[in-house]
């Protein structure tokens, strides 16, 4: 599948950290992880911890799928606002899904200081209300995730004219968000994991599964084979190919990158920005003081549309951050496609596949998908390793 333009930001920016072999040879492992992204390699950190031996496959090189094209945002909030969520999968299981993304963004925290190369950054959030139409229902959002103890501020139309310079008729503000380079990331995590055994192989393409009474053999296009206890998919995008039914629904998303500003306070405290409406504008900036904008999502992912719509897209973006910062004279450096995808919850599917308890699945679909990797991370590990961890219910298939 192609899932992105050719120059996402990251990619430009940091090139290749370190390039991997491809598997040449037949192997063995407790555990394969097939995909190299963001997804695979928080797997690996935490399985690598726990001392299993594992192999991490990809395709392509490390991190140069969806992972390169993230644009980087950590938030708590799913794609599916809380109040709405709890009419779709219940009111506990709805707050606890937004209570455990509130966690993992402080995990992150944690695990990004051993990196520098993970840019990670606190950074508040505003959600405003894209239309005086949105207020009544961000209210009700507002009082539901105070109730569960979520941190957040109530903004009104003055509140927001005197921080943030533009009018909108109300707005949440979060302290609990983030941001961090996520292909920086995932190569400073394989890189680590590689000195605690980790086997990582680039440009290994899996083309068949055979599932065995007691293990996994994987066939690679290469017609090498690799034998494990249990497996783990994390390639994303992509992995609906291994499973029996589609569970998520695919989109094209844009994006783009400003030239650096002199100015490192470009509007309050840098925060997180995006809004009611879907799909949904979202700003924030980079450590070197630029601006990435990204949105106005189409509902297609062939790669020949989306090379079309890009130009076209990228004037959109830039008209829409003007409407909000008329003062800031932005110019595009960079800019980028993608794809993504959604599912009929806002919800990741984290878990073993119906049938098969020794395959396990990593999909964090959806805006908030680097943390809900990080949660497939630590519950994936804990099962494996045969750790009892009750949060992964809210995450199953049959959901």
């Amino acid at each position: 599948m192609d899932l992105r333009t050719d120059y996402p930001f990251w990619l430009l920016d940091k090139g290749i950290p370190t390039s991997y072999p491809s598997l040449e040879r037949d192997i063995s492992t407790e555990v394969a992880i097939i995909g190299a992204g963001i997804s695979g390699a928080l797997i690996a950190w935490q399985l690598c911890q726990a001392g299993v031996r594992c192999i991490l496959v990809d395709k392509r090189r490390v991190g140069m799928g969806s992972t390169a094209a993230t644009t980087g945002l950590l938030q708590y909030e799913t794609d599916t606002p809380l109040t709405e969520l709890t009419g779709k999968v219940g009111y506990r299981q709805a707050c606890d899904s937004y209570l455990l993304c509130s966690t993992a963004i402080d995990e992150l925290e944690k695990l990004c200081k051993r990196f520098r190369h993970a840019e990670f950054e606190r950074r508040p959030s505003l959600q405003y209300a894209s239309f005086k139409k949105d207020v009544p229902e961000l209210k009700k959002e507002y009082m539901l995730r105070k109730s569960v103890g979520l941190e957040l501020d109530w903004l009104d139309e003055e509140d927001i004219k005197s921080r943030y310079g533009f009018s909108k008729d109300a707005g949440l503000f979060s302290v609990q968000g983030a941001m961090v380079n996520a292909y920086g990331l995932t190569h400073a995590l394989v890189k680590e994991c590689r000195g605690l055994g980790l086997e990582a192989y680039d440009r290994t393409d899996v083309i068949k599964i055979i599932h065995h009474k007691r293990d996994i053999e994987l066939v690679t296009r290469d017609k090498c084979r690799i034998r494990a206890r249990k497996l783990v998919i994390a390639c994303g995008y992509e992995s609906g190919k291994y499973l029996p039914k589609r569970v998520d629904r695919l989109y094209t998303t844009y994006a783009l990158v400003s030239e650096p500003f002199a100015d490192r306070d470009l509007w309050f405290q840098n925060s997180l920005i995006w809004e009611t409406a879907r799909p949904y504008l979202y700003l924030r900036t980079t450590l070197d003081n630029r601006i990435m904008i990204g949105g106005k999502d189409d509902e297609f992912t062939s790669p020949r549309l989306r090379e079309a719509a890009l130009p076209r897209k990228v004037k959109e973006l830039e008209k829409a951050f003007g409407r909000l910062f008329p003062d800031i004279r932005l110019k595009t450096d960079f800019y980028w496609a993608g794809s993504f995808a959604s599912t009929k919850d806002g919800l990741p599917y984290i878990g073993a596949e119906p049938g098969r308890d020794h395959v396990y699945f990593a999909l964090g679909f959806g805006g908030n998908g680097i943390v809900f990797s990080q949660l497939a991370a630590v519950m994936l590990c804990d099962v494996i390793c045969g750790k009892k961890n009750r949060n992964i219910e809210l995450f199953r298939f049959d959901r």
